[in-house]
């Protein structure tokens, strides 16, 4: 058996990988999305857009090829709100389908529009080609 050991890959022109036969995340972020949002940890986001309350935008560093991607996002958290957060998706192609260089998401307390709040945690991941 081999060991094949790496700190970085990258394809011969420099860009992602591709990985065959994976089903590997190929975007994920942990955002604290109150107050002033910054991103905790994450991979393939260039940046974050706080799009007003509850309402948040990921920028993807390397696009995906198709807007047939899955979005995941786990569990919110917002104070005495936790296990009441329902996130949302939002379209982010201007046509209800998603667009391939971001996604804009959001977060709903109780399943109505009213009552959207900043997350203190926002957890999503997204499984997908990349372009």
């Amino acid at each position: 058996m081999s060991t094949l050991k790496a700190n970085t890959i990258q394809n011969t022109s420099g860009g992602a990988v591709t990985l065959t036969n994976q089903s590997a995340a190929k975007m994920f972020a942990n955002l604290n999305g109150s107050g002033t949002i910054a991103l905790r940890k994450s991979s393939n986001v260039s940046g974050t857009t706080d799009n007003g309350t509850g309402d948040y935008t990921f920028s993807f560093t390397n696009s995906f090829s198709d807007n047939d991607y899955a979005p995941v996002v786990g569990m919110t958290a917002k104070g005495s709100f936790a296990a009441n957060s329902m996130p949302q998706y939002y379209e982010s192609g201007g046509d209800g389908a998603l667009a391939t260089g971001s996604i804009r998401c959001g977060n709903n307390t109780r399943q109505q529009a009213a009552d959207a709040a900043d997350a203190d945690f926002y957890p999503i991941a997204i499984f997908g080609d990349l372009a």
